[in-house]
């Protein structure tokens, strides 16, 4: 309550006693209207998002583009990924600049015969020239699936719609017998494993409900569901590891009627790091419970999903310390990003970040931070509202 409010009550015990009856009526009409004025303001600011974003983020994603239409990763180097590239597409189609949108689409269009088949989904990594592709990861093509359905919804159009089918196709492919989806094929041949964050990026992907839904959530519940702590797991076989920042975060942006404690259940990530550029001591959220470094993609969406249950005062305290880790661009006026990482350390698990993770914006940070910034979910289009209670493993004891 603040200043203002309190004093308006304590004028109107004051006149209370000094006046009389009908004058007591008539102030305390006007005070009730000042006093729902106040009331009205202070929840205003708890339970509105700005949405203001500053131009220099912006401009320094417009310039991660390049001439064949890829987005670098950052800015010191020609690295690119499909998920990066995907989530570049949601903030242009956000922004309304469908040209940049299109260049993104229009590239993996082009390597839709050759890449992506029943066999086969896009290639993760690869150069902005589009050299040396390697790994091919189901998580990334579900996040582009994700892009190309936002834009279909958004333009109202057809353009990528067999594009849109053919990873639909794919995804549907790598479901097992269990209802897991297989996570792809490493650069050595290797299988990936079966990873959570991926399926349910997965079913929120695919359009619709059906079995491909249906069985992904059996599994969960079988394999990846912590029943006494309400939580999904990433890696039960590994107690170390056996929580991710992500899955938590993500989960309850996927799964709106999943208990909003999976958001408070991610303190077990908090910790304080110094930033290595600004020095700045900041609070933020680690990859896992390792707790070494503070993971600034994951902790902006973090921030996105407390927007999603209203607790504007959290994600606005989390905004203000990864505001804090603002880089300048050094190859662009008026730029500006956000670091993968506040410092080094490791990722989830014990594998340690790139070289540069901490030093240099990266768009992951910077696209997930807009989104935070301007109270947007990438999952609210699409959202599976039909669900059927009795799959709502979350919502039941067994």
């Amino acid at each position: 309550m603040n200043l203002r409010l309190i004093a308006s009550i304590f004028w109107f015990l004051f006149l209370f006693i000094s006046c009389t009856k009908e004058d007591v009526t008539t102030i305390q009409e006007d005070l009730m209207v000042s006093l729902d004025e106040d009331i009205a303001s202070e929840s205003e600011k708890t339970n509105q998002k700005s949405q203001i974003f500053d131009e220099a983020f912006v401009n320094w994603v417009v310039g991660r583009q390049q001439t064949t239409g890829l987005m670098e990763s950052t800015e010191i180097s020609s690295f690119t990924s499909l998920y990066d590239n995907a989530l570049a597409a949601i903030f242009f189609i956000q922004e309304d600049k469908k040209e940049n949108t299109e260049k993104i689409f229009d590239y993996y269009e082009s390597l839709a015969d050759s890449e992506l088949s029943q066999n086969s989904g896009f290639y993760q990594f690869r150069n902005s020239d589009g050299s040396e592709p390697e790994r091919v990861w189901m998580g990334d093509n579900a996040w582009l699936l994700i892009a190309l359905n936002q834009y279909a919804n958004k333009y109202q159009s057809t353009k990528y719609e067999a594009l849109a089918l053919k990873l639909d196709s794919w995804l549907r492919s790598l479901q097992m017998e269990n209802g897991a989806l297989k996570g792809g094929t490493n650069a050595d041949g290797t299988e990936i494993p079966n990873v959570t964050e991926g399926m349910i990026t997965a079913f929120h992907a695919v359009k619709g409900y059906d079995d491909f839904h249906t069985n992904i959530l059996q599994f969960l519940r079988n394999n990846r569901w912590d029943e006494e702590l309400g939580l999904l797991m990433a890696w039960p076989e590994n107690p170390e590891y056996a929580f991710a920042l992500d899955v938590l975060s993500l989960s309850k942006l996927i799964f709106k009627d999943l208990s909003d404690d999976v958001l408070f259940q991610a303190n077990k990530f908090l910790n304080d790091q110094t930033a290595t550029l600004s020095g700045a001591m900041i609070t933020g959220y680690c990859f896992d419970q390792d707790k070494d470094v503070i993971w600034l993609e994951g902790t902006a969406q973090m921030a996105v999903a407390f927007n999603s249950i209203e607790r504007y005062d959290l994600s606005e305290k989390i905004m203000l310390d990864i505001e804090r880790t603002r880089i300048q661009s050094t190859i662009s006026e008026n730029a500006a990003g956000i670091p993968y990482a506040a410092n080094y350390g490791t990722s989830y698990g014990a594998s340690a970040l790139w070289d540069h993770a901490d030093i240099t914006p990266a768009l992951s940070s910077t696209l997930w931070y807009y989104f935070a910034k301007t109270n947007f979910n990438p999952f609210d289009a699409g959202k599976k509202s039909v669900i059927p209670e009795a799959d709502k493993f979350w919502q039941h004891d067994f």
